[in-house]
């Protein structure tokens, strides 16, 4: 039996943070539901990185190179299953399906689907995750969701759905914001001023690497995203230099935004 989210107070920030006692997983107690359109996908790129999400194509398919890079450490194409949740544009599972994965996805957002489907003729549909039936039935030798998981207000049904598409031996790989980075652990004022309103679940590496192990995973991979040693207030207000930020973060998964990569134990 798949043990249930545990939640109790957070011990220094129960305003902001109900905590599971078994996994350290947080529920962000603010959270609010959003309706995601169009709009909703195109605006929040640009207000975080300045530009549309289609000016932004050749880096978006820079990173999805890299991030099968880090697959392939684990599962090889030729021919393998991949399936990524909340899409988007279909740039990563085009570079799957050009690196050798038989790719589909799963996208909210009627534009992007559109794009997906008509423009790049990827197989992806238009549907809600949270839908009973959507995917039943499905399985695959890998599951790819990229800053989606820690959207779903019933993060114990979503982790549930989301596990039971990866077949026996097979992966899951999630991107996704971390609580064990220099943000939150040295500035956690400016985490909270900074948090998404939609954000209803924050993990670390180790907090989820919990999680999964209770779904049958073994986390077989976890890095930062990126390095950001100005955000680290540091020992006694000093700083690292930016490669040794790196080494030491690499070696501990110290990030605000982290990968991780899980195997799902053979029935």
């Amino acid at each position: 039996m798949i043990p249930k989210l545990e939640l109790v107070p957070h011990p220094r920030f129960p305003e902001y943070y109900q905590i599971c006692k078994r996994t350290g997983v947080c529920f962000y107690k603010p959270g609010k539901t959003r309706e995601y359109k169009d709009s909703y996908f195109l605006e929040e790129y640009r207000n975080q990185y300045h530009k549309t999400y289609y000016e932004d194509e050749s880096s978006l398919r820079e990173l999805a190179r890299k991030r099968l890079r880090m697959l392939e450490r684990f599962l090889k194409p030729n021919g393998s299953t991949l399936f990524e949740l909340g899409s988007a544009a279909g740039f990563f599972l085009d570079e799957a399906r050009n690196a050798g994965f038989q790719v589909s996805g799963l996208e909210i957002s009627p534009a992007e689907v559109e794009y997906s489907v008509k423009t790049l003729g990827l197989d992806v549909i238009r549907a809600s995750f949270l839908e009973e039936n959507v995917l039943q039935g499905s399985s695959y030798d890998a599951v790819a969701a990229f800053f989606v998981v820690e959207h779903f207000p019933d993060a114990d049904f979503a982790f549930e759905k989301l596990t039971g598409l990866v077949k026996p031996g097979g992966f899951l790989f999630l991107g996704l914001p971390s609580l064990y980075g220099p943000t939150f652990q040295t500035n956690p004022q400016e985490w909270f001023r900074m948090h998404p309103e939609d954000h209803f679940w924050d993990y670390s590496p180790g907090s989820l690497k919990k999680m999964l192990k209770g779904y049958g995973f073994t986390t077989e991979y976890k890095k930062p995203m990126s390095y950001h040693p100005s955000r680290d207030r540091g020992w006694r207000g000093k700083t690292l230099s930016h490669r040794l930020f790196a080494r030491l973060s690499d070696l501990t998964c110290y990030g605000d935004t982290f990968h991780l990569i899980a195997q799902k134990k053979q029935t």
